[in-house]
């Protein structure tokens, strides 16, 4: 799957000349945590977040009175906050590789570009709905997980044994193992109890993991 087919459209974005407060405001208004910067020309520029502004806002114990604190923050503006030339991705990039780069820089967001024009943004949010779709998370059924031998075929005989039994497959996940040699399944199906589905799948597998109706 693309990220074109799960990114927000035409988000809501900041400009580098908008101060810190406007940009505040405008986050709690739109129920977002996180504003693409645009210039001028609608290029993309930075990225400001709900902690960036959090950070820079004086401490409660400050000795400064609300006033004083609403001053500052209208005097400093997104620019001087926001983190310039942010990672970007492009409507084709796999949602693979944008929940790769999310997790190996620490990203709370990916803006999505064609060239320096923003065309819409992925958050880890929209990460985790996209995980609850791969396991089946909204629809009940019966989850087993287990150890296999990690070679060819496996999965195909696993599969096929299921269909013969006429059940439904709401997902079916593969995992790093416990060693290179084999890999840990989760599958959620339809049409049968727990111990069904056991004695199903026992043939095929090392060791069953974990059972339960969810």
């Amino acid at each position: 799957m693309i990220i074109a087919r799960r990114m927000t459209r035409n988000p809501v974005t900041a400009t580098p000349e908008m101060s810190i407060g406007e940009a505040s405001e405008l986050m709690k208004r739109e129920k977002v945590h996180r504003l693409p910067v645009l210039d001028k020309e609608k290029n993309l520029v930075g990225v400001i977040t709900e902690k960036d502004i959090l950070h820079a806002s004086p401490s409660p114990a400050s000795s400064l009175s609300i006033h004083e604190m609403a001053y500052l923050l209208s005097k400093l503006t997104v620019k001087k906050l926001m983190t310039k030339d942010p990672v970007t991705i492009s409507e084709d990039t796999t949602v693979e590789e944008a929940a790769r780069l999310m997790s190996d820089q620490d990203l709370s967001c990916l803006p999505v570009v064609n060239g320096k024009k923003l065309v819409g943004i992925v958050t880890k949010s929209d990460m985790f709905r996209i995980l609850l779709e791969l396991f089946g998370a909204r629809h009940y059924g019966v989850r087993l997980s287990f150890l296999v031998e990690d070679k060819p075929g496996t999965i195909a005989k696993i599969s096929a044994a299921l269909a013969d039994k006429g059940l439904d497959i709401i997902s079916f996940g593969t995992f790093a193992g416990t060693d290179p040699t084999n890999a840990i399944c989760t599958i959620k199906v339809q049409g049968c109890t727990m111990d069904e589905l056991v004695e199903i799948i026992k043939p095929f597998v090392s060791e069953i993991l974990d059972v339960r109706e969810v």
